[in-house]
């Protein structure tokens, strides 16, 4: 009985570990293992998952801008709308301007900046309401793709097309495998077991009792098993093709932005001001240049998601990011974060978002309807945020977040909600 109560404590580093706290990783497992069955083995094949990446990479990457958005307290309607207007000029700048493609990529993301600083300006400092200026955003990049693209599609260069539908290379002996996917399963093993072992001297250094080694054991055994399961179904798909590369920019955006909310003061500003901004300003937080920030951080993102979808498509056309934003906030919620602000993880909006994508492929695979995919996305959506604000009167913590915690460098959690717990976060914020 003590070893099954220090496996619900301590397994993934809840302090209130149990079942329903990782609900959206069991989901998200048990949605896989449901699909694998009605599609006889099609879900897991190596030629699915890596569409399924490539599909669905762009929509990753906005929920990781919109996560930071929400928990800052805002909401950002004119993300897919930005990204097409990016889009369309990178695809412009290409075709008529003959500019090279690296240097396309830079302006595209240079537009997101200006775009993210035009909407920031009226959110942060003139104070209207992030939903008022995204929605106008939303109408005004709209138009702006359709007037700029002439309602036509642009084609993109060779080079540029990798960033979207290219693969990590082959090189090295031939083992059936791609070496560079198998390579990079290698590293996210090592990583995960580094991480693990630098935590538990973290805890002892701080007189600490770390987990039990059994647990951590089971641990590391858990995810380089996963790991290692995902490097070999990447690396084993149709010769030519491997991990994509819009994965790994997905993953350096990932790995960069979980280190910043979480290891810097300024990713803890956005906690503290979503928490309670009025304590957070008392304390010393700049509420306008965070929300500045959140605001024009979005709009690079969607730029860069933007331009993935241009270079997977092979060109620029008026319907792109017709409803992304919808996505990006549906992948935020079902992630867990809270829909009041101050709570959400990179992480979890990543786990909401392959929720919402395996959810999308499965049922495609089984030749469902258009119309009742969005039907059953819709009650998933629901769902997920009732079950959020149940779990907040109950006082529960963030799901993905007691998953994560044994990988960050200490204990600490992101500021609570709680009206007596708001002011410390703030001050924590400040400090650190």
């Amino acid at each position: 009985m003590s070893r099954l109560k220090d496996l619900q404590k301590n397994l993934f580093g809840g302090t209130t570990s149990n079942a329903r706290q990782f609900g959206m990783i069991f989901t998200l497992v048990a949605i896989v293992v449901l699909f694998q069955i009605l599609t006889d083995g099609l879900t897991l094949r190596s030629d699915n998952l890596i569409a399924l990446f490539q599909q669905n990479s762009y929509i990753l990457i906005l929920a990781i801008g919109m996560l930071m958005v929400i928990v800052a307290g805002h909401i950002d309607l004119s993300v897919g709308s930005v990204a097409a207007f990016a889009g369309i000029l990178v695809a412009k700048s290409m075709a008529d301007w003959s500019l090279p493609w690296p240097v396309a990529i830079l302006f595209g993301l240079g537009i997101g900046a200006l775009i993210g600083a035009w909407q920031g300006f009226w959110v942060a400092y003139i104070g209207v309401p992030a939903f008022i200026v995204t929605l106008a955003g939303m109408l005004l990049f709209r138009g702006g793709n359709q007037f700029i693209g002439n309602a036509n599609t642009i084609p993109v260069p060779e080079g540029f097309r990798e960033i979207g539908s290219g693969f990590l290379p082959e090189f090295g002996p031939n083992t059936g495998y791609n070496n560079a996917t198998l390579l990079l399963g290698l590293a996210a093993a090592v990583a995960v077991v580094w991480r693990e072992i630098q935590a538990r001297k973290t805890r002892r250094a701080m007189d600490a009792d770390p987990a039990p080694m059994w647990i951590s054991i089971l641990r590391m055994a858990i995810m380089v098993g996963a790991i290692a399961f995902a490097a070999l179904r990447f690396a084993s798909g149709r010769v030519g093709t491997s991990f994509p590369i819009s994965g790994i920019i997905l993953l350096v955006l990932v790995i960069a932005y979980s280190f910043y909310t979480r290891n810097t003061a300024g990713g803890r500003h956005i906690y503290a001001v979503g928490g309670n901004s009025r304590a957070a300003e008392l304390s010393g937080v700049k509420l306008k240049r965070v929300n500045f920030f959140v605001m024009m951080n979005m709009s690079v993102l969607a730029a860069l998601a933007g331009m993935i979808f241009v270079a997977r498509s092979a060109a620029s056309g008026p319907q792109d990011g017709n409803g992304w934003e919808l996505d990006a906030i549906a992948a935020v919620f079902i992630g867990g974060a809270a829909v009041s602000g101050g709570i959400g993880t990179i992480s979890g909006s990543i786990v909401g978002g392959l929720v919402m994508a395996v959810l999308n492929n499965g049922l495609q695979l089984m030749g469902v309807g258009t119309d009742r995919v969005q039907i059953i996305k819709g009650l998933v959506l629901l769902l997920a945020v009732a079950i959020d604000v149940y779990n907040k009167s109950q006082g529960r913590f963030s799901i993905i977040g007691s998953l994560m915690r044994p990988f960050r460098r200490d204990d600490s959690a992101p500021p609570a909600s709680p009206p007596d717990a708001e002011r410390e976060p703030a001050k924590a914020a400040v400090s650190g």
